[in-house]
């Protein structure tokens, strides 16, 4: 394991950094985080976001009601910055949808001019590295201006910075419906009827799922949250018929116990469970992807579905496959940066053990900081979901604490950074034993453990 250097920055920087702000990339719930703390640290800083608006990628699952109340969905020193604007929190131990997040927290929060004036929307953050250095050159890095190039719709241009938080979650990075990890064979030439995790199937693309068949694919909480949107589809549109593919014996993800505090999340599992019982949701267990093909049918394309199950291989024919087997980490942009990643879920190496689903769930989770998220690269830090890597037990108030750690780190508040706290739901969720499957899901901020 490389040796990392844990001592606090030095409050005057060396002079090639003197000046330069800290780079955020992300502006969801955990990259709004930082910019709060590190609005009250008096630390400058630019908040890089890839989509056109605040909260891009929470927006795109708007319609979906997090497991979690808005006791957990409230970074502290967000609410202090908002809280002399006249701001008032929302109902404790209410549930919002993903549009209520940003409307009623995020976007306030980013209107704030000490962070509205930092914000670059539409940008995005294509590579990192440090100023005139790949990632082999050692002499004097510390000491070297990060270097971030940025895309945006008229020009490429690049940035440096003296720090950066990378919090670019991993929803525009989905797994795949492979089993082996790979893409299926043939998914080029059925990509239009293949949706993307927690389609709005009772608003805006509801004629894509009405009086056809879905199959939706994944074993967590994305895939249960889709299942009984469909359900309540297939009430209206008789027609409707619904197929959940997983590639284990059971879902065990989407199972609670009684015991867990989320209980938006506590009833999922028994609700899926009693539909599959009926008869009104076909379960297909122990089936593999391996290839995918277009067929047409009545004149209407349809995809072909080519799975090993037991010995041999079996197809189903679908109008329409929901992907929501999980999200992993774009680690394509980092390829210049000194990183230190646990070989199975892509978490940063010191946290990994903390949070293997094979062991733990949301609420189990030990506090966590700037110590288990700093890489040998000094002064980059991956949080928020992209932390977790590929597991799937992400908790907003995780990634809270996680950039408080990181900002009283960046200030050079030893002491601070050190002192974590989080104190979290139990859960009841917990996956043991095997390997970690990926055909399970977590939604950024709102399926499987996160919210």
């Amino acid at each position: 394991m490389t040796l990392i250097d844990l001592t606090a920055p030095s409050t005057t920087a060396p002079s090639r950094l003197q000046g330069l702000p800290v780079a955020i990339v992300g502006a969801g719930p955990i990259g709004l985080a930082a910019a709060a703390n590190l609005t009250e640290r008096g630390i400058d800083f630019v908040l890089l976001e890839a989509g056109d608006r605040i909260g891009a990628s929470v927006m795109q699952w708007g319609h979906t009601r997090l497991f979690s109340p808005w006791k957990h969905l409230v970074d502290p020193a967000a609410a202090r910055l908002l809280s002399a604007t006249g701001w008032s929190p929302q109902p404790a131990d209410s549930l919002p949808t993903g549009t209520e997040l940003v409307e009623r927290f995020l976007a306030p929060l980013a209107a704030l001019p000490a962070i509205a004036d930092r914000t670059r929307l539409g940008v995005d953050v294509t590579d990192i590295t440090r100023e005139g250095m790949d990632r082999t050159r050692t002499t004097g890095r510390a000491q070297t201006p990060f270097l971030l190039r940025v895309r945006s719709a008229d020009r490429v241009e690049e940035l440096t910075a003296r720090a950066v938080i990378d919090a670019s979650g991993t929803y525009l990075t989905p797994n795949s419906l492979g089993s082996s990890g790979l893409d299926p064979l043939g998914l080029p030439d059925v990509a239009d009827l293949v949706s993307h995790a927690l389609p709005d199937v009772l608003g805006r693309e509801r004629a894509a799922f009405a009086g056809l068949h879905t199959v939706v694919v994944g074993a967590g909480h994305s895939a249960a949250n889709t299942l009984l949107k469909l359900a309540t589809l297939a009430e209206q549109e008789p027609a409707t018929r619904i197929t959940w593919v997983i590639r284990n014996a059971t879902a065990a993800r989407v199972s609670t116990s009684p015991d867990d505090e989320l209980a938006a999340r506590a009833s999922i599992g028994a609700r899926v469970d009693a539909l599959v019982d009926a008869g009104r949701i076909e379960l297909v267990d122990r089936f593999e992807i391996v290839r995918l093909a277009r067929d047409v049918v009545d004149e209407a394309s349809v995809a072909r579905i080519t799975g090993r199950r037991g010995d041999g291989l079996e197809t189903i024919s679908a109008d329409r496959i929901v992907n929501a087997t999980g999200f992993r980490p774009n680690l394509e942009m980092l390829r210049e940066i000194r990183l230190e990643l646990d070989d199975i879920v892509e978490a940063p190496r010191r946290l990994a053990p903390l949070i293997d689903p094979n062991v733990h769930s949301c609420g189990t989770v030990e506090p966590h900081g700037f110590a288990e998220l700093t890489q040998p690269e000094r002064d980059f830090f991956i949080v928020g979901m992209k932390s977790y890597g590929r597991a799937p037990t992400f908790l907003l108030a995780t990634g809270y604490e996680q950039v408080r750690s990181v900002s009283a780190w960046l200030a050079g508040d030893a002491a601070a950074a050190r002192n974590v706290e989080l104190v979290l739901p139990a859960t009841g969720v917990c996956s043991t034993g095997g390997a970690v499957s990926t055909n399970g899901s977590a939604t950024p901020d709102a399926g499987g453990c996160c919210g």
